[in-house]
């Protein structure tokens, strides 16, 4: 039975399912799938693919993550960031909304699944951490104003091509400033407008659904005014179909290899940090591995049944939480509603106006904005808030995967920089210069703690290494060539309280009875 559900994590759970628990998670599913309907219409548009696209990537990859995943509470689906990745990725190669751009997207997505399924197989799923919040917060923030930007056309009626940076969409806005369409715009507005006071009135109302609904009403009811108004392409109510992925092209496969291993971290970060933010307020233990294992394996499939690059959803999951769903079932009758809804809705979803999808999106980008983590950033460390801002303005320069390697690298540069430089603080008892050392001995740390040892000024020096968790062979070396420096002169290197393995290592160099380094409790 353990191996079997290894193999099939839900079985650990769905026994214990109540006829009261299943009522509850089959309601908590249809808020959700209410909330997902414009939603994945809206992500779909973003990543330049046809509607219905974003209808098929929130019911089998939501199915798939949910019964394999480890989180009560964590629903996955198309996603802002992700979508944008996607259209940044893809739309230099082919044309968007094309047979090859869509077949392409489920290529990238099936790629990225193999990814993240392998970090989870050799349970790598710490190497996320290297990802950091304040990079997530920047890339969130840029990747919103770029959402934002390149639905501004839409927005006031203008066809304009899509840009590859956030740069070049503002002067092409700018270059075409009177060309805005009056209706659309109108369109656009009442939607955010409603949108707005919906959220501020009943926050708990799902005022995506209702604002769209409410305007397209308005433009059916006026024909007169807003017949030329652009509508969501009309598409077959289907299920999603089987869709076979050009695996053996190897040039293709290279070409999208990197933006596949970018995306593909991000909807992880996006994913767990979704999962422990709410395990922490539910009192539940989540296995990141196993979190990871079935993101990879829901995309893998998705890709195969015409559902692009999916994560886990903000919203989505916090509406899980806040409705009191029971089990991972809730996701589950949410994919379910959603592929009701796909397949009898169809001719309704058509007459929605592209405007009114346009102002939806940008409510969610500025949902997607986390102001609060973004002053309690700047109040706590002004250094991860620089890696933030890096973050930010990288995502609207370059290519949205280009940015995510650069927050990486800011972060990996102002850890590796404070790791460097170990907070030491200098003391003097009777003839020796005590020096605390807050942090490892490592190759990076050797130099600076070597000239913090070459300035004390008397000859005998102690290092109190309590907290010195670590040190290698560059650290070996530098202490004891200190050691024999200061013995030249009359001296001695002393360690005081040193871990075990610490000792064991400096003594390793020379043999215990040959170490010049003392070792005192």
């Amino acid at each position: 039975m353990p191996r079997l559900t290894h193999l099939l994590p839900f079985l650990a759970w769905l026994p214990r399912q109540t006829r009261r628990s299943l009522r509850q998670d089959l309601l908590v599913g249809l808020s959700g799938a209410i909330l997902a309907l414009p939603q994945s219409i809206a992500y779909a548009l973003i990543a330049g693919l046809p509607a219905e696209y974003g209808l098929y990537a929130a019911i089998v990859p939501v199915l798939i993550a949910c019964l394999w995943g480890s989180s009560w509470h964590l629903i996955c689906g198309p996603t802002a960031a992700i979508s944008i990745v996607l259209y940044a990725s893809i739309s230099p190669l082919a044309v968007s909304g094309s047979a090859d751009y869509v077949t392409l997207v489920l290529l990238l997505t099936f790629l990225a699944g193999v990814f993240q399924l392998l970090l989870g197989l050799i349970r790598f799923g710490a190497l996320v951490n290297f990802v950091s919040h304040s990079v997530v917060l920047g890339f969130t923030l840029g990747a919103a104003i770029v959402i934002a930007l390149g639905q501004l056309p839409n927005l006031l009626g203008m066809d304009l091509p899509s840009q590859a940076t956030a740069l070049k969409t503002l002067q092409d806005l700018l270059s075409h400033a009177g060309e805005v369409d009056l209706p659309s715009l109108t369109l656009g507005l009442t939607t955010v407008l409603i949108g707005i006071t919906l959220k501020l009135w009943r926050p708990r109302w799902p005022s995506l659904l209702i604002s769209l609904l409410v305007v397209s009403a308005i433009a059916w009811a006026l024909p007169a005014w807003f017949a030329n108004v652009p509508r969501v392409p009309a598409f077959t109510g289907q299920l999603p179909p089987l869709s076979p992925l050009p695996l053996f092209d190897l040039e293709v496969i290279l070409r999208l290899l990197p933006s596949a291993v970018a995306v593909g971290m991000l909807g992880l970060v996006t994913s767990l940090s979704i999962a422990r933010s709410l395990s922490s307020r539910s009192e539940q233990l989540i296995d990141a591995n196993q979190e990871i294992r079935a993101q990879g394996l829901s995309n893998m499939v998705g890709a195969w049944c015409s559902g692009y690059l999916s994560s886990g959803s903000f919203t989505r999951s916090g509406l899980s939480y806040e409705a009191g769903a029971r089990s991972p079932m809730a996701g589950v009758f949410s994919a379910l509603w959603v592929a009701v809804f796909a397949v009898t809705g169809a001719g309704l979803i058509a007459h929605l106006p592209i405007p009114a999808m346009a102002g939806s999106i940008l409510l969610i980008c500025w949902g997607l904005v986390d102001h609060r983590g973004m002053r309690a950033l700047f109040r706590v460390s002004r250094a991860e808030f620089l890696v933030m801002a890096l973050t930010a303005a990288a995502t609207l320069l370059l290519e949205l995967q280009t940015a995510i390697y650069a927050g990486v690298l800011a972060s990996l540069f102002f850890y590796l920089k404070r790791t460097s430089q170990p907070r030491v603080q200098q003391s003097r008892e009777g003839e020796a210069d005590v020096l605390r050392v807050g942090g490892s001995i490592f190759f990076g740390a050797a130099h600076y703690l070597q000239l913090r040892l070459q300035r004390c000024q008397g000859p005998h020096v102690v290092i109190d290494a309590r907290q010195v968790n670590f040190i290698d062979y560059s650290g070996v070396d530098m202490l004891h060539r200190e050691a024999r420096r200061l013995g030249r002169n009359g001296g001695s290197l002393t360690l005081q309280r040193a871990r075990p393995q610490v000792v064991e290592e400096l003594q390793k160099l020379e043999g215990a009875q040959a170490c010049p380094i003392r070792f005192v409790d």
